[in-house]
């Protein structure tokens, strides 16, 4: 139908008739639910809704999200959801995604496309649920999985996780006289899976949100395992306010902590570029309540490694080769 002949009210009143639906209306995690003010899981885990659309099925494992979603006899959630142990949200996604198929061979469910998405916090996924996501990972189950990675276990009282951050202050690594806080470095489960050979992975952040929708569309279109890993800024563990949220996701990728990227068949792919020049880490840091224990010196220690780190992702992105372009060599 043409549009030239249409006065603008009429359509702006047929606006869906005539461009193609940039995302999805519907609500499959409603409103209303108990996370914190100016939580950036929340935020991430409604954009990753919106981006599957209603054919998937979501394994959570016990965390933040389980808590404030569905407390009985409430749920947040419009979509097939199923609340897990801490360790196997990957191990029941498995099972789910092999049951589909089954139904599916044996005419009991429609032949269309049903994703299994599992997801879990840094804790979930980093730590305790690490080898069940391992192993689904590579057995080559067509599923997804996404961490939203809040860099500590804030569900049960702030404990530091494998994804915390160095210098980072904790309940169960706190700083004082005699530390410095969380003494190890961030675990980078995204390259660890980009190891195990999957066809899609991924790093997003609520701060960039068609990125984030983007990288969930696509890995939703890929049959096989895909993982991607959501940096979701957690005001109450980062002691930062929460209208800062959307703020320090962003500074965390102008300042060269956590670059958003993807790796599809091996092809390392920046999806969303840095500043020119790198912002310093200390404007990511100083805005955290978590990290004002930290001296100059100590802040020029974590620059160090962020640049470092940064380097390798940049070597990467400038020197790898796709699967099918390795095959032609």
């Amino acid at each position: 139908m043409s549009t030239a002949n249409l006065n603008p009210k009429k359509l702006f009143e047929n606006f869906e008739l005539y461009v193609p639906k940039l995302i999805e209306k519907m609500e499959y995690f409603s409103p209303g639910h108990r996370a914190c003010q100016g939580c950036g899981e929340a935020l991430a885990i409604r954009l990753m809704c919106k981006a599957l659309g209603k054919d998937t099925v979501i394994t959570n494992a016990t965390g933040c999200m389980e808590v404030i979603s569905s407390l009985y006899p409430t749920t947040a959630w419009n979509l097939p959801w199923i609340h897990v142990a801490f360790p196997n949200s990957a191990s029941v996604g498995s099972g789910v995604s092999a049951g589909l198929k089954v139904l599916r061979r044996k005419g009991r469910i429609p032949d269309r496309y049903v994703k299994t998405v599992s997801i879990g916090g840094d804790g979930g996924t980093v730590d305790i649920g690490f080898q069940a996501l391992s192993g689904a990972m590579e057995r080559g189950h067509d599923m997804l999985y996404v961490c939203f990675d809040n860099e500590a276990y804030m569900n049960t009282g702030i404990q530091r996780s494998g994804a915390t951050p160095f210098g980072s202050s904790t309940t169960t690594a706190p700083a004082g006289k005699a530390s410095i806080g969380n003494k190890t470095w961030k675990k980078n489960v995204a390259e660890i899976m980009v190891e195990h050979g999957l066809p899609y992975v991924a790093t997003a952040c609520h701060s960039y949100p068609i990125d984030f929708m983007n990288k969930v569309k696509k890995a939703r279109s890929i049959k096989g395992p895909s993982y991607i890993h959501c940096l979701a800024v957690c005001p109450t563990g980062w002691r930062s306010t929460s209208e800062t949220c959307i703020k320090l996701g962003r500074l965390a990728l102008e300042a060269g902590i956590f670059p958003l990227y993807e790796v599809e068949y091996g092809k390392y792919k920046i999806t969303v570029d840095p500043p020119e020049k790198l912002r310093p880490v200390a404007d990511y840091i100083k805005p955290q309540g978590r990290f004002r224990h930290l001296t100059p010196d100590q802040i020029r220690g974590i620059q160090e490694r962020v640049l470092m780190e940064y380097n390798k992702l940049m070597n990467k992105v400038n020197h790898s080769k796709s699967w099918d372009e390795l095959k032609a060599l």
